[in-house]
């Protein structure tokens, strides 16, 4: 087949996870150890998911890179027919600026395929040891951000959404602690159960508990500014769980009479 009609490789974006190696996927880890480019989010994927690399492939850090870049690298080496992995951290689909890939490649012609990961939100969950959701406590988890350098749409802000009173992760806004603990307060009482997580998985990860009235300088004293993921609400703190109708005795289904 001449090189005019030859098809350019798939691209693969793969969530790495939040930050244990080990919490890659499978496949994640097969389609590294395969690849002939990969190109990693370094200011928060872990360098030692290249391990699972073999060989010598060629590797780029797209935290110095712009989109442009990121993208041109990527289609040049698909339409080579090289084997391309884009690395980001967590799950790709939860801020990852995975559209914009995309697109882009989608333009050039370029098939790609995404390959979820674990996002820190159910790191976060399992180092606190917790369910997001609980029966008779809450049945929803909401996923956000407070507004920063990117903007959140108004009917978004953080007041509106505590008015549900669901579980909620709030991604990127450790920083900002005081104006999350003001906003959340519109909605939520000051005793509702809060917990901070930083660097979920990491060997440093420190998870911190409180409530809405303390958690801002309990958050201060420890001296975390970035990488933390915040969760709020009843479903996190100590409370009477009611039991899953699943496993109830005199619950049928499908697969129990």
């Amino acid at each position: 087949m001449s090189e005019e009609l030859k098809k350019p490789a798939t691209v693969f974006f793969v969530g790495s996870g939040p930050g244990d190696p080990e919490l890659i996927t499978v496949k994640g880890m097969r389609l590294l150890k395969d690849a002939d480019l990969v190109v990693y989010a370094g200011s928060l994927v872990r360098e030692r998911v290249l391990d699972f690399c073999k060989g010598s492939p060629e590797v780029y850090n797209s935290a110095s890179m712009s989109l442009p870049e990121i993208v041109s690298v990527m289609i040049e080496a698909a339409k080579a027919g090289k084997k391309v992995v884009r690395l980001h951290t967590g799950d790709p689909s939860l801020y990852g600026a995975l559209r914009e890939q995309a697109e882009a490649l989608e333009k050039e012609g370029i098939p790609y395929s995404i390959v979820p990961g674990v996002s820190s939100a159910f790191a976060s969950a399992a180092a606190i040891k917790r369910e997001l959701t609980l029966p008779g406590v809450t049945q929803t988890v909401i996923f956000t951000r407070l507004e920063g350098r990117t903007p959140v749409p108004e009917q978004e802000r953080l007041s509106r959404l505590a008015a549900h009173g669901a579980t909620i992760c709030i991604f990127l806004s450790i920083s900002m602690m005081d104006e999350v603990v003001s906003e959340l307060s519109s909605g939520y009482a000051p005793d509702t159960p809060v917990a901070v997580v930083y660097r979920a998985s990491w060997e440093d990860e420190l998870a911190i508990k409180g409530t809405l009235a303390d958690i801002a300088a309990k958050v201060r004293e420890a001296g975390i500014t970035r990488q933390a993921m915040i969760i709020v609400g009843r479903a996190i703190g100590d409370v009477s769980v009611e039991q899953s109708r699943l496993y109830d005795p005199g619950f049928t289904h499908g697969f129990r009479k």
